[in-house]
C-alpha cells in the first residue's frame, strides 16, 4: 500500500485511540469526582458519630476510587466504633474483622503514617492482641523519639495490662521516665508519673508518687493542684493502709498531709478542693488517731466543708458571668 494510502488508515487509527482514551479518562474522572462525593459525605457522617451511615458512604466511595487512602482508614474507624470488645456476637466479631481488614489495608498503602499506625494499634489492643499492638506502638515511638505524647500513649497501653504481667508494670515506668528524660524541667512529667504510681493495683506505690509531686512542687512551688495532689497522697496512704502501718507513721502522714493541703489553701484561697480534703482528712484520720481531740477536729472539718460548699459556689457564679459575657461579645 503506498504511503498516500497509509495516511487516513493512521488518521482513523489515531482518531480510535482518541476516542478510547478519552473515553477511559472520562470514565476515570467521573469516578473520581464521585469517590470523592460519598468519601466527603462520609466524613460528615464520620464527625456526626452517624457510624454505620458513615461505613456505606466510604464503601462506595472506594468503589468508585480504590486509591482512597483515608477512606480505608475511617471505615476502620467506623466499624470499630460500633465494635463492642468481648462480646462474642456473629455480628460484633464481623466488625471487628471489617475494622481489621479496613485498617491493615490503610496500612499496606502508608506504613508511616503515625495515624493510621495508631489506629491500626488501638484495634489490636481492643482485640486483645498484645504482640501486634505492641509492635505498632513501639513503631511510632522509633519514627518520633522526641514526641513526648507518644510516651504516655505507650505507657498507658502497657499499663492496662501491667495487671497481667510484672514485666509490663515495669515497661510502663520505663515510658513514663523516659518522657522525663526528655524534658526534666517540665513538671506535667512528674504529674503523670505520680499519676501512675497511685493507679497501681492492688496497693498503689504511695511513697514514689510523692517522690515525683515533690519534684513538681520543686520545679512550680506557687502551683496549688501540685501541693494538693501531695496532700492527698499523705491522707491516702495513712487511711488506705491504716490496718498495716503503726499509728505514728500514720500520724506523721497526715500532719505532712495537713501541710500540704494548707499550703494548696494558702496560694489559692478560691480553690476549692483543699477545703474539701482538709474535712475528710480531719474526719477519717486525725480524729481517730487523736481521740482526746476528735470533738476540734469534726467541727473543724465542718468548717471546711461549709468553706468548700461556698468556694464551689462562688466558682459557678463567675463560670456563669464569664459565660454570659462570652454571649455578649
Amino acid at each position: 500500500m503506498s504511503r498516500k494510502g497509509l495516511v487516513p488508515i493512521l488518521i482513523s487509527f489515531g482518531l480510535l485511540v482518541f476516542l478510547i482514551s478519552w473515553t477511559g479518562c472520562s470514565k476515570l474522572s467521573v469516578n473520581y469526582l464521585k469517590g470523592n462525593y460519598h468519601f466527603n459525605k462520609a466524613n460528615h457522617n464520620f464527625s456526626e458519630g452517624l457510624y454505620r451511615k458513615a461505613i456505606k458512604e466510604y464503601e462506595l466511595a472506594l468503589q468508585y476510587n480504590p486509591n482512597l487512602v483515608d477512606a480505608y482508614r475511617f471505615l476502620g474507624e467506623s466499624y470499630k466504633q460500633l465494635y463492642k470488645p468481648g462480646v462474642d456476637t456473629e455480628d460484633n466479631l464481623q466488625r471487628a474483622e471489617k475494622a481489621l481488614e479496613a485498617l491493615k489495608k490503610a496500612y499496606e498503602f502508608n506504613p508511616n503514617n503515625k495515624d493510621v499506625i495508631y489506629s491500626l494499634g488501638d484495634m489490636y489492643d481492643k482485640l486483645g492482641n498484645f504482640e501486634e499492638a505492641e509492635k505498632l506502638y513501639l513503631k511510632i515511638l522509633e519514627m518520633e523519639p522526641t514526641n513526648m505524647a507518644n510516651y504516655y500513649v505507650v505507657a498507658e497501653f502497657y499499663k492496662r495490662y501491667a495487671g497481667e504481667r510484672e514485666e509490663l508494670k515495669q515497661k510502663a515506668e520505663q515510658m513514663y521516665l523516659r518522657r522525663i528524660e526528655l524534658d526534666p524541667e517540665n513538671p506535667q512529667g512528674y504529674a503523670y508519673l505520680a499519676q501512675y504510681y497511685e493507679s497501681i493495683q492492688p496497693v498503689p506505690e504511695f511513697d514514689k508518687a510523692f517522690e515525683a509531686h515533690d519534684k513538681r512542687t520543686l520545679l512550680e512551688p506557687d502551683n496549688a493542684a501540685a501541693w494538693l495532689s501531695k496532700g492527698v497522697n499523705r491522707w491516702s496512704k495513712a487511711y488506705r493502709l491504716q490496718n498495716r502501718l503503726p499509728r505514728t507513721e500514720r500520724l506523721k502522714l497526715a500532719k505532712i498531709s495537713e501541710e500540704c493541703l494548707k499550703k494548696a489553701n494558702e496560694l489559692d484561697p478560691q480553690y476549692p478542693e483543699p477545703y474539701s480534703w482538709l474535712s475528710v482528712l480531719y474526719k477519717s484520720v486525725l480524729a481517730k488517731l487523736i481521740p482526746e481531740r476528735a470533738k476540734r477536729y469534726e467541727q473543724e472539718a465542718d468548717m471546711y466543708a461549709e468553706k468548700f460548699k461556698e468556694a464551689r459556689q462562688r466558682q459557678a457564679e463567675r463560670k456563669k458571668l464569664e459565660e454570659e459575657l462570652k454571649g455578649i461579645k
